[in-house]
């Protein structure tokens, strides 16, 4: 029986839920904004089944890559609204033109980011694009094996950790299942999320547009006003990407507007804290699925630092590495209509530690968490503040790059 002591020790995949034969389990937040299980011992049968899916109990050996890429979509449309090459949605396309099914995480109308599915290419836009909140995983992996076992064509993709846990539900290989993972940093608190935009939303009464300046008053009512957001809107380029929403606004005359406010991740305060460690799921500081231990067919990531190992491809416009891992990996990427040329696995390494290294667990968690939620903005403004000398450091290289004297 599934009895989590340590939340380190719970990655939250879901599998353990929708394995269990008597639907005893069930996942449920925790202060910090983590679905965790629950189990309902008056109904148990102790019969282990949600421990032997476990991908933290049952962890795979290290692997290395069988091919890596660096890689883009060839389709600019589609390139530029994709977080780094548009390499997923070559894949998908694919798959979907054979007549297969695509998983992937969506926003769902309250702006959480949930697992689902979709059969079109033109359903595809919906997974497009970084989340970086945990995605609800709901009965996905039961759905996969139920596609399975039709015969149909399936591409999930997901986080490590997500990946690994289908692959244990399963208990099988199946050659009809193709599956994709990510670079992952680590994943931040859903709860952490729904209070800064709810935050967000409270405090924009009488915002000015960062990028269309708005002097008129805007009215907002909840995060149903928001009518798009990008973690990675690519406006000032791909490195230096923006957190950007797109707002369905009613102005002081009733009269009503679209509004889109954009801030480079660097000042956004969701981005800063994420990227600070301050709140990403516990598991993630000792993550189980590092070193392509997932079990993935296919992993992808940005090509952070591809301007030092093949500068003659880097547009600024996204760069996606693509790692392969098995066999099927192979034939799949081999049909893909993408530009591609041949890297290593210690070129992308360099730019993304994150491979082989879980997230660093920040010193000033403990204190955020004491405050939350009382005081998010203002605690991550704080916490997240840089040194002087490291401040004047990275004004002078922006200025360099500016200047276009580095790189």
């Amino acid at each position: 029986m599934i009895d989590i002591e340590d939340k380190r020790q719970c990655c939250g995949c879901n599998a353990c839920v929708q394995c269990c034969p008597k639907r005893c389990i069930t996942m449920q937040e925790d202060t910090e904004g983590f679905l965790y299980p629950v189990v309902d011992e008056c109904i148990c049968v102790d019969c282990g089944l949600c421990e032997r899916v476990c991908p933290v109990l049952n962890q795979s050996s290290e692997r290395e890559p069988l091919e890596v890429y660096a890689a883009f979509n060839k389709n600019e449309e589609i390139r530029m609204q994709s977080s780094s090459g548009g390499i997923f949605t070559a894949l998908a396309e694919q798959v979907i033109k054979e007549g297969g099914v695509v998983f992937g995480a969506r926003f769902n109308e309250d702006w959480e980011v949930v697992h689902d599915y979709v059969e079109t290419i033109e359903g595809l836009s919906v997974f497009r694009g970084s989340k970086y909140v945990q995605s609800r995983i709901g009965n996905t992996f039961s759905q996969t094996e139920q596609f399975l076992k039709q015969g149909r064509k399936v591409l999930f993709s997901g986080t490590p950790c997500q990946i690994a846990g289908l692959k244990l539900y399963l208990r099988k290989e199946y050659e009809n299942l193709l599956t994709m993972d990510f670079i992952c940093h680590g994943v931040p608190s859903s709860g952490v999320w729904r209070q800064y935009l709810n935050e967000l939303i409270a405090r924009l009464g009488n915002s000015r547009n960062s990028v269309y300046p708005h002097s008129e008053s805007i009215i907002l009512n909840s995060i149903r006003n928001i009518s798009r957001i990008e973690f990675r809107n690519k406006r000032l380029g791909w490195k230096k990407y923006c957190f950007a929403l797109t707002l369905s606004v009613t102005d002081e005359c009733g009269s009503k507007n679209t509004v889109l406010l954009s801030e480079p991740h660097n000042e956004n305060i969701f981005m800063k804290g994420f990227l600070a460690n301050l709140y990403l799921r516990p598991s993630c500081y000792a993550c189980p699925s590092k070193c392509l231990k997932s079990g993935s067919d296919i992993t992808i990531g940005d090509y952070w630092g591809i301007q030092n190992v093949k500068p003659e491809i880097d547009d600024d416009k996204g760069i996606c590495c693509t790692i392969v891992n098995t066999s099927k990996g192979i034939f799949y990427v081999s049909k893909m209509n993408v530009n591609k040329i041949i890297s290593s696995y210690k070129e992308v390494f360099q730019g993304n530690t994150a491979l082989i290294k879980s997230a660093l667990l920040s010193a000033k968690r403990d204190e955020f968490y004491r405050h939350y939620p009382e005081k998010f903005v203002q605690f991550v403004s704080r916490a997240t503040r840089l040194p002087i000398k490291i401040r004047c450091k990275v004004w002078i290289y922006n200025l360099l790059m500016h200047l276009k004297l580095v790189k």
